[in-house]
């Protein structure tokens, strides 16, 4: 009988060895595809829904209703998402967001995103030195952290994680602190945390600083 060569018995083992992973891949689905957002749609729902609290272009010009232009698309998905499940609570919101499909989120974060933040301006001179403080460099001794931090040096934020606030309105951004401070807003346990250590001078200060930053 004739001996069959070592180099045969490899080669068959090695293909035994890889029938069980060809066959997993092959009965394995393909990754799904993530739908592109549609800004033609985004453009359209937004003039529908938001434009008459937040304008045309997402400059808002109520100083009570925040900026959206160039805020990060993440943040905006997100909000809306809490808005609509009542994590985030505002009767108003909740009204538009409860329309809205996780699609038409998509698509109008995406394209007010696309629009050029117009800046702003800080008005109080005898608090935006305190503001500054606060923002670059926290409270130490209340261990606030600098607001920089997070929301970098001029207020740009970081994408998927922390909102872009340059130029935001100042009375936007001292309501959303003092609710998150007070128990309105409890959509982060992060900014809850730093907002109940600011006074409401503080909170005005850093507030004020930020409409100025871009």
């Amino acid at each position: 009988m004739k001996l069959v060569s070592t180099s045969l018995i490899t080669y068959l083992f090695a293909a035994l060895l890889l029938v069980p992973a060809v066959s997993r891949a092959a009965g394995e689905a393909a990754p799904a595809k993530v739908a592109k957002p549609d800004l033609v749609k985004g453009e359209a729902t937004y003039t529908a829904v938001c434009v008459a609290c937040h304008a045309a272009d997402g400059n808002s010009a109520i100083a009570a209703n925040p900026k959206l232009a160039q805020q990060h698309p993440e943040y905006l998905v997100k909000q809306l998402q809490e808005f609509k499940s009542g994590k985030r609570n505002n009767a108003v919101m909740k009204g538009f967001a409860s329309a809205l499909s996780d699609d038409d989120m998509k698509n109008i974060a995406y394209w007010v995103t696309s629009k050029k933040a117009k800046p702003g301006f800080a008005k109080d001179k005898a608090l935006v030195t305190l503001g500054e403080r606060i923002y670059r460099g926290g409270i130490a001794d209340r261990q606030v952290p600098a607001c920089a931090g997070c929301h970098s040096p001029n207020g740009a934020g970081i994408p998927s994680q922390y909102p872009r606030l340059g130029g935001q309105h100042a009375e936007y951004t001292a309501t959303q602190l003092t609710t998150f401070r007070d128990g309105g807003r409890n959509n982060n346990l992060q900014m809850t945390q730093v907002a109940a250590k600011l006074n409401d001078r503080e909170i005005r200060a850093v507030a004020d600083y930020i409409a100025g930053l871009r």
